[in-house]
């Protein structure tokens, strides 16, 4: 039968000879003999081990649980639940991963609002970030009523048209018109904007706002700390949430 050093085995396992050597300080690969010279030498059921501890440490599994793993007589019921127990753990890692993946990209997508990038703007991205999820949230709001006042608008102009009938009309024009002016007001409560440049954090006027030229994340204003007049990045103003609290 083969008998193998520990250099031969690390190389026939594709691991350094420490980590053979790490094994047997851990009581998972005992060598089954020492030479006269006191060498340690590995059988090929020691081969067939290493390879199967080599197989659980890519995947994933700790030194602590193999151990278990070997050397409990219930094999099949401990790597049972040592393996549910490490595809959750793995699917914790690639959840927070996939989190970490996600705040990269928007993080990517951010930087293409700034002109210059410095130290700052990064704070004014962590602001963005932080409170993108509530801007979602108001967009969404806004969405919604905007596709009810489509309803009812071009639900009565269709109906009027069809019957002759133009009071749903003359009825519904007014519920538009209350609409818009509610969701100008509500969403020009809910977003500030950051200046570029002195990075400050700012509300401006309501009729300065509505009437700025603007892109789905920035508008053009003066910012009133430096006096800089150009495209300012919204986020969503978080002294909503301070007043309710």
């Amino acid at each position: 039968m083969s008998k193998y050093t520990t250099g031969e085995i690390a190389k026939l396992c594709n691991v350094s000879v420490r980590t053979v050597q790490y094994y047997d300080s851990r009581n998972i690969l005992v060598p089954s003999e020492l030479s006269e010279g006191g060498r340690r030498l590995y059988s090929e059921d020691d081969l067939r081990q290493m390879q199967i501890i080599c197989f659980l440490r890519e995947m994933g599994f700790s030194i602590d649980n193999i151990s278990k793993l070997l050397n409990d007589q219930n094999f099949e019921k401990v790597i049972l639940m040592l393996i549910e127990n490490q595809e959750k753990l793995l699917l914790n890692d690639i959840d927070a991963q996939q989190q970490k993946l996600q705040k990269l990209t928007k993080l990517k997508h951010s930087l293409k609002d700034f002109d210059n990038l410095t130290v700052n703007s990064l704070g004014d991205i962590a602001h963005i970030m932080k409170n993108q999820n509530k801007r979602k949230k108001l967009l969404a709001i806004m969405l919604v009523l905007g596709i009810i006042m489509d309803v009812i608008e071009v639900g009565s102009v269709i109906y009027g048209i069809k019957t002759g009938n133009w009071w749903p009309l003359v009825v519904g024009l007014p519920i538009v018109i209350a609409l818009g002016v509610f969701i100008s007001v509500y969403y020009y409560k809910h977003v500030a904007y950051i200046c570029p440049v002195c990075h400050e954090v700012f509300k401006p006027r309501f009729g300065k706002m509505f009437w700025a030229a603007h892109t789905p994340n920035t508008r053009r204003l003066r910012c009133p700390k430096c006096n800089h007049k150009g495209f300012c990045i919204e986020t969503y103003d978080e002294s909503v949430d301070n007043k309710k609290a």
